[in-house]
């Protein structure tokens, strides 16, 4: 599913004028680890449980809303990265969400993490479903945002929708589109704001490059995970508590999908908020407080 964020905007551009901010004192520290046969970029924020954040097509780890980051960390261990093929991390040998599950799995071998809590949006949740169906072990708490159970069942957004998703250079406006109901561009272009000065004062990485070759691998990959009911078929077996949560008005991610999930995963409940892909940024105080709630935070 299509995210990008900053680097369509040209980074010249989304910078010009942005004064230092002395005000967060968190600076990201970019580390690198090897897995497989390639190297993946992290860095890691909070203190608490881990939580695993996976981000969706064509996206890097600077592209997280700032001030969601903020609230999360208050009570968890934020471990964020870059997919190989993305950013700062390696190549991306892999063709399907299972490759980026194992380099996540290979990450947290890396830095020692037996197990963590998980959560991946968009793109990212079809990440997240991988690694709890196929690593069961390695998963506490599975939270799934604004994403789809693929095969059949999946119920896709609107032609327009999908096609700003697959799109390797979207415009600000098509991205504030999809990520934004219609009434709430201004906060969008907020939240755009935010990652000008978090990525100056250094809170976020310098991150945004995304080759359009990994992209449009990234949305091929959608092709199998839609023809194929594998993963609705193995939802079943994810034994880890789930939290499927959706954005009322997701022109990409329609809700039932995040409802039908909770109803193939045991141990599951399902949340709606208000927004559209990126709900879980414009409702940031209410998502972190059902994230904590459910993580027993």
């Amino acid at each position: 599913m299509r995210v990008r964020l900053a680097v369509c905007l040209g980074l010249a551009a989304l910078f010009a004028g942005c004064g230092h901010s002395s005000a967060t004192p968190f600076r990201a520290q970019v580390r690198f680890v090897r897995a497989d046969r390639t190297r993946i970029a992290w860095y890691e924020r909070g203190q608490g449980p881990p939580l695993v954040m996976l981000t969706g097509t064509g996206s890097t780890m600077a592209e997280w809303d700032p001030a969601l980051l903020r609230l999360l960390a208050r009570h968890s261990r934020l471990i964020l990265f870059d997919y190989p093929g993305v950013g700062l991390s390696g190549p991306w040998h892999g063709r399907t969400f299972d490759s980026l599950a194992s380099a996540a799995a290979d990450l947290m071998n890396a830095i020692h993490l037996s197990k963590a809590d998980i959560l991946g949006w968009s793109m990212g949740g079809f990440v997240a479903q991988r690694l709890a169906i196929d690593r069961p072990q390695r998963v506490s708490h599975l939270i799934l945002a604004a994403t789809n159970p693929g095969g059949s069942h999946a119920v896709l957004g609107s032609p327009k929708a999908q096609e700003i998703d697959s799109e390797p250079d979207p415009s600000e406006a098509d991205i504030l589109h999809e990520l934004y109901p219609p009434d709430r561009q201004a906060e969008g272009r907020r939240f755009l704001r935010r990652l000008e000065r978090a990525s100056q004062s250094g809170e976020i990485p310098d991150d945004f490059h995304v080759p359009a070759a990994t992209t449009h691998t990234q949305v091929a990959a959608e092709d199998p995970w839609l023809r194929s009911n594998r993963n609705y078929r193995q939802l079943g077996r994810i034994d880890a508590p789930t939290l499927a949560a959706a954005g009322a008005r997701d022109p990409v991610v329609p809700p039932v999908n995040l409802r039908l999930i909770s109803t193939r995963i045991p141990r599951s409940e399902f949340a709606v908020f208000p927004g559209a892909h990126a709900f879980l940024f414009q409702e940031r105080r209410p998502f972190t407080r059902v994230m904590d709630r459910f993580l027993g935070r």
